[in-house]
């Protein structure tokens, strides 16, 4: 069963912000994260019930980890009706929480 992936606008954003905190930094890195993300979008495609829960009483409220450096990143996801996952944020590991 293949999940349709979607994001918010709000989770667009938080993709802008930080790929574009990257690329100030290095384009390499940048570009690398770029990869990196869109290979966790494509695992939700197939796996999204395998990712851990974000709340224990919401079993289609999940967290993606990213790996990435020696860090990553969270993308915070709900498993919706009809195949369909939406991405609802995303944020860098050390960063304290979701925007």
């Amino acid at each position: 069963m293949t999940f349709t992936v979607r994001f918010t606008p709000e989770a667009k954003d938080d993709l802008l912000r930080l790929y574009s905190f990257l690329l100030e930094k290095d384009l390499l890195a940048a570009e690398d994260a770029l990869r990196a993300m869109t290979k966790g979008v494509e695992f939700l495609r197939d796996f999204p019930f395998s990712c851990r829960k974000a709340l224990p009483d919401n079993p289609f409220l999940r967290e993606l980890l990213i790996p990435f450096g020696n860090s990553g990143f969270v993308a915070l996801f709900e498993i919706q009706e009809e195949r369909m996952v939406t991405i609802l944020a995303v944020r860098h590991q050390r960063e304290d929480d979701y925007y």
